[in-house]
């Protein structure tokens, strides 16, 4: 193993995560055509425990869904939510009121703090052919000094998140999207892209801590350098969950790894399999705190832990102003997102698709 790389195993379910990351899920669900009520139709849902279906069964799970499949109401405190959704919808809402449509490559960071609850439906826009969902969701970790920060919420619409294009001599393509961190492509004399900033409280938000998560895809034959990180004693982890094989400092990797590299050095990559390779980035300073989670909490110690149970049994973290655990908006609703306290929504650009 070369020096560049400093490990590389088998990914697990979910995706292991590097301080300051907790660990990444990734959801790929191939659904079938929808019902009139965005839901899936009951003659595809057979014998499923549904309530509690991640049995992947026919290629897709319900979740905690029973029509619409998704997340109903659940508490967070103490970390992170950024959740990326290249493909597919997701219907959020919280206990602030806030509440939002997204998806089709936007970005969703959610500060949980303190404590918040939400709901992330997966509603199913199209009644005659299949619906694909495919999403990762972050856990990323916030320092003891923002664990009972105010929880809040942005949106990173697709269209105001920079992208990178590299065609090599070879005429295949590398593209890199920049949604935390900024990238310094190397191959040219081009600027860094810097995406929107995340949520004021997150550990990213910290220039200091260098975050960056960088979506990565390559075209078979396709190459690309990523650029050194900003400081000393930054972690940089891939995981190169869709191809064949790729070729890390010139050393062969398969398919599905976890692969955490050195973060201060350029790194070639070269994707050396016969389909593309789709690579997440996930980078940071370590908090170098401890942690201790149980469920949806996140803090640095077992009382900490005790008491956000106990705040939550208490108080329900604001409660939740909805009639329904797991809202829906209906069908045509295009992405938006409405933030507490907001009597206009906050819309993609006027290009966006609005379905």
């Amino acid at each position: 193993m070369t020096s560049t790389i400093l490990r590389s195993e088998p990914l697990t379910r979910p995706w292991a995560g590097t301080d300051p990351f907790l660990f990444c899920a990734h959801h790929l669900d191939r659904y079938p055509a929808a019902n009139a009520t965005q839901g899936v139709p009951a003659e595809s849902l057979g014998d499923r425990p549904l309530g509690n279906d991640f049995s992947r069964k026919d290629g897709f799970n319900m979740y905690y869904g029973t029509n619409v499949p998704g997340f109903p109401a659940h508490p967070h405190r103490g970390f992170e939510t950024v959740t990326i959704v290249p493909a597919g919808l997701v219907d959020h809402a919280d206990a602030l009121g806030a509440t939002a449509r997204y998806g089709d490559g936007d970005v969703q960071w959610l500060t949980a703090g303190a404590g918040t609850m939400h709901s992330e439906m997966f509603p199913l826009r199209n009644q005659d052919s299949g619906n694909l969902l495919d999403l990762y969701q972050i856990w990323l970790n916030l320092p003891a000094r923002s664990k009972m920060a105010d929880p809040a919420f942005v949106m990173l619409w697709d269209e105001k998140i920079p992208r990178y294009h590299h065609t090599n001599a070879d005429g295949a393509g590398a593209d890199v999207k920049v949604i935390a961190g900024s990238y310094t492509p190397q191959e040219s004399a081009a600027t860094a892209l810097t995406p929107p900033p995340p949520a004021p409280d997150s550990w990213a938000a910290d220039p200091d801590a260098d975050v960056a998560i960088w979506q990565i895809t390559l075209e078979p034959g396709a190459t690309l350098t990523l650029p050194p990180a900003n400081r000393d004693g930054v972690r940089r982890t891939l995981y190169f969950h869709t191809g064949e094989s790729l070729a890390v400092d010139g050393e062969s990797q398969p398919g599905e790894r976890l692969i955490e590299v050195a973060a201060q050095v350029p790194l070639p990559l070269a994707n050396t399999g016969s389909d593309k390779a789709e690579i997440l980035v996930l980078q940071g300073l370590p908090i170098n705190e401890p942690v201790v989670a149980q469920g949806p909490f996140v803090m640095n110690t077992a009382a900490q832990i005790d008491q956000a149970r106990r705040d939550f049994g208490r108080t329900q973290f604001g409660g939740w102003p909805w009639t329904d655990n797991g809202p829906v908006h209906p069908a045509g609703q295009g992405r938006f997102a409405r933030y507490p306290g907001d009597t206009a929504p906050d819309l993609p650009p006027a290009s966006a698709s609005q379905g």
